[in-house]
């Protein structure tokens, strides 16, 4: 009897152990992943930073920028229309007719930062082309660079860019991830059409900082005086 009693306790001890021991397994393993979690976090590619939705110092170091006349911005043109189901504004390869109002509206918010001390470029491309004529009411100087742009963009902005005058560019998303690629910056994810993304330089008119990017439908919450 009593050799069975001990028998009895002998593996409800040994239960105990197993179910500690499972716990004890579980808690290293959840620790584990939770390390492992938080390093690929740390870790991961960081893109432009959002310029809308109440970032102040960002607006504010775009704003003293833009004063200064030290900031070059990449607008992604509006939407095109051989990749959209509604109404061209014209020609296929052009942009859609609804964009036509997203143009105007962004070139609005250009116009209250200021364009006299803008130099303004746009890609030849038909959607490129009708993008800046909309925003800047105006028909810009059209550089092959800007739709042409692998391995040469750095390059070509900063040849571009003159000492004390902004550089406004109408180009393509490719065209914007190759100036990150070539300034060793994790590449933004594909920005929306009318996106903006904005870069300033040093007084030597070299090294250009990224600043952060609007999507065309955040202006309204951006808060540049």
């Amino acid at each position: 009897m009593e050799s069975r009693r001990g028998l009895v306790g002998i593996k409800r001890s040994l239960n105990v152990g197993g179910l500690t021991r499972v716990k004890r397994i579980a808690i290293v393993l959840l620790a584990a992943l939770f390390v492992i979690a938080l390093t690929v976090w740390l870790l991961r590619p960081v893109g432009p930073a959002d310029l809308a939705h109440g970032n102040f110092s960002g607006d504010k170091a775009l704003a003293a920028s833009w004063a200064k006349g030290d900031t070059i911005v990449l607008i992604r043109h509006v939407e095109r229309c051989d990749h959209s189901s509604a109404p061209c504004l014209d020609s296929a390869d052009g942009i859609t007719e609804r964009a036509r109002a997203v143009a105007v509206g962004i070139g609005s918010q250009f116009a209250h930062l200021g364009l006299t001390n803008a130099d303004i470029y746009n890609s030849p491309l038909t959607r490129t082309v009708q993008t800046s004529h909309y925003m800047f009411n105006t028909l810009g100087s059209a550089q092959d660079w800007l739709f042409n742009c692998k391995g040469t963009m750095l390059r070509d902005v900063l040849a571009h860019k003159v000492a004390g005058r902004n550089l406004v560019l109408v180009t393509h998303s490719e065209c914007m991830a190759q100036l990150e690629k070539e300034l060793k910056l994790p590449t933004s994810p594909t920005p929306g059409y009318g996106a903006s993304l904005f870069f300033t330089v040093d007084t030597a008119q070299t090294n250009p900082k990224r600043l952060g990017l609007i999507e065309a439908s955040d202006w309204q919450s951006v808060d540049i005086k």
